[in-house]
Parts: structure tokens; C-alpha cells; sequence
């Protein structure tokens, strides 16, 4: 071998050797996950505990006045409806004027009012002049007497006219006046203005409720009827309040079937103080049916679902939170039943859940 073959081989044993004996430098990478301050403002902490197990029962129903509180206003007289005051909707006040109504029978009225005024000025005087002829000695008793009963029938003729007002509210101009009897919402509104109304017609003008105190009408079916029973809690959402629960107890069950949807009607009293409900809005009514079984509960929105299995995020502490599979036996709207995975006592992340459960899972 000559000289440059035998260094050239001697180059490359040497570079081969101290290569091998290189060492690359390592980065230690913290794993050690903490919940920044701005996350923490926006998590909530649940504590696993035992609880019974709940069946819930889906209904579909509607918002309605509450008939006992609903006043219907009819008219009184015939005529024509010189004014209406108020729209659909509208909040009104005890007393306050709804409509205006020119009736030629509130003007006969008001003849009648000068007509039994004047009787009754007139059997008062004839009565004083009969009560001085009687203590004279010139007419009788059975005169006396029977002037006496003139002015108390012209007082009872001149009474009965001032109720009938009363109850018209009729002015000078021969106006009857409609005045809402209660203070509350116009929940119905019948009549315009230039319309012509008859006393005799049986609709209503008006329906005024305080809505204070609302209905919800729920339809239960046929395979659902045998676990409804009164005095069951409920919860209620809305279209526009998805995030709020309306709670209330099942007051009265129809127990009759409507022949066409085959459903048997609930209804559900409920306060309604806030305003929030209105007549006719949309409502999910869900029934809380207890089960005897306890088992461990936690709250359903601390569940995610990830590639076909249950996981929660297990706190311990702000920089010691550990992913968590667990076993989902059964859900409800509010909570998550397991069989394992967690115990009692211990605490879940159970909301904005997911930003930390894809951190840990990078």
C-alpha cells in the first residue's frame, strides 16, 4: 500500500473516530402545564359528588295568559268608536281610558239623569208643602204618606240612573267610556276606530293581563303519560333565553287526550316578575323524573367528546391538571352520570374545558 493510500485511510479512520464522540447539546422543554391568570377569570371548578340518578322527559309547549288573572272587556252599548287609546301590547293602568264609543244610548241616559233630577226637585217640594198642610191638620195621613213615597221613589229613580253611569262612564258629549278595570298588559284588542259595535255581540273588545304570573301549556305523548304526575319539577327554556332555566312544578294534568296529535296537556304556573315571558313564545319544558340508584355525578357541560370516548379535565391546582377518561353511563341537561374515572370529592374544570383539554393534548 503506498504512503497516500495509507494516509488517506488514516484521515478517515480519524474523522469517523471523533465524530462518533461528538456530543450534541440538549434543550431541556418544560412539560409542566399552569393555567394562565386571564384563563383562570374564565374557567369554573365542579366538584364530582353522589347523586341520584335523573331520567328527564323532553315536552314541547307554548307561553300562555293565565286565564284566572285574564279580564275580558265587553261593551255595554251599541255605537260607533270615536277613539281607541291604546294598541296590542300596550301597558296600562287601573282606570285608564281604553276606548271612546259614541252611543245614542248613553245620550238617553243622560235624559234620563235630567228627567229623574228634575222628579225629584219636584216630589221634594210638593212633599214639604203636604208635610206643612198635614201638621195644619188640613190633609191626612194617608195624603202625607203617600207624597212621602213620591220623593223616595224620584231618590231611587234618580240612584238607579247615577250606577248606570257609573258603570257607562259616559260624559256630556254622550260618550261611553271603556276603562280598563285592572292594571296589565292588552293581551287581545278587538276593535279600530269608525267601527260600529252592538251590546249583543259576544265578542270582547278587550283582554287585559298583568302577566305578572304566566301559563306554560306543554304536550305530553301517549309513551310518556305514565311518568307525568303532578307536582313534578320542571325546567324551561326559551328561544330567546337558551342559557336560562325557568323552574316551576307541574300544577294541573288535562286528562284528556286531543284526537288529532294524540297528546295529553300539562300546565306549568310560573312567575314571571322579570317580563321575560311573552303569550304564544315557544318553550322546551323538561321533566326531572328521580331514580332510585345514586351514582357519581358531575356536570354535563365538563364532558368532551374525543375520538369515541368520554374525557374531563381533573383539578388538583392550577399547575397540576390532568386529562381524565372517563365512563359516561347516562346524561342529562345539567349532569353526567359515571361509573368511573373519578371520585367523590374530586374537582372538574366544567367550563372552557376544551381550550385546556387542547393544550394538554398537543
Amino acid at each position: 500500500m503506498s504512503f497516500h493510500n495509507r494516509l488517506l485511510k488514516f484521515i478517515i479512520c480519524f474523522i469517523l473516530f471523533t465524530g462518533c464522540n461528538i456530543k450534541t447539546p440538549h434543550v431541556a422543554i418544560s412539560d409542566k402545564f399552569c393555567i394562565p391568570d386571564s384563563l383562570m377569570q374564565m374557567i369554573k371548578i365542579d366538584t364530582v359528588k353522589l347523586s341520584k340518578v335523573e331520567n328527564e322527559i323532553k315536552l314541547v309547549g307554548k307561553v300562555s295568559v293565565n286565564e284566572e288573572k285574564l279580564v275580558k272587556i265587553f261593551p255595554l252599548v251599541s255605537g260607533i268608536v270615536k277613539e281607541v287609546k291604546v294598541e296590542l301590547g300596550d301597558n296600562v293602568k287601573k282606570g285608564q281610558t281604553l276606548a271612546v264609543i259614541k252611543s245614542s244610548e248613553v245620550a238617553n241616559i243622560e235624559n234620563d239623569l235630567i228627567t229623574a233630577q228634575s222628579n225629584l226637585a219636584v216630589a221634594q217640594k210638593n212633599f214639604s208643602a203636604v208635610e206643612e198642610m198635614y201638621k195644619s191638620g188640613i190633609i191626612s195621613e194617608k195624603e202625607y204618606i203617600a207624597s212621602q213615597k213620591e220623593v223616595l221613589k224620584a231618590e231611587s229613580e234618580l240612584n238607579r240612573v247615577n250606577n248606570i253611569i257609573d258603570i257607562y262612564g259616559s260624559s256630556d258629549n254622550s260618550e261611553y267610556i271603556v276603562k280598563s278595570p285592572i292594571s296589565g298588559y292588552i293581551v287581545e284588542k278587538f276593535i279600530t276606530p269608525n267601527m260600529q259595535i252592538r251590546s249583543d255581540n259576544s265578542g270582547n273588545l278587550f283582554s287585559i293581563s298583568d302577566l305578572k304570573n304566566v301559563w306554560v301549556l306543554a304536550n305530553v305523548y301517549e309513551s310518556d303519560i305514565a311518568n307525568i304526575v303532578e307536582g313534578q319539577n320542571v325546567r324551561i327554556t326559551t328561544i330567546p333565553y337558551p342559557d336560562k332555566y325557568f323552574n316551576g312544578k307541574i300544577d294541573k294534568i288535562y286528562n284528556v287526550l286531543d284526537p288529532e296529535n294524540k297528546t295529553m296537556r300539562v300546565r306549568i304556573q310560573l312567575d314571571n316578575n322579570e317580563n321575560l315571558l311573552k303569550p304564544e313564545m315557544f318553550a322546551n319544558v323538561i321533566v326531572n323524573q328521580v331514580i332510585d340508584s345514586s351514582m357519581l355525578a358531575v356536570p354535563a357541560q365538563s364532558i368532551v367528546f374525543d375520538r369515541n370516548k368520554y374525557w374531563v379535565i381533573n383539578y388538583i391546582d392550577r399547575c397540576n391538571v390532568i386529562v381524565r377518561q372517563v365512563d359516561v353511563i347516562t346524561s342529562t341537561s345539567l349532569y353526567s352520570y359515571i361509573r368511573s374515572g373519578l371520585k367523590t370529592g374530586e374537582m372538574v374544570i366544567s367550563k372552557n374545558q376544551l381550550l385546556i383539554y387542547n393544550a394538554l393534548s398537543q
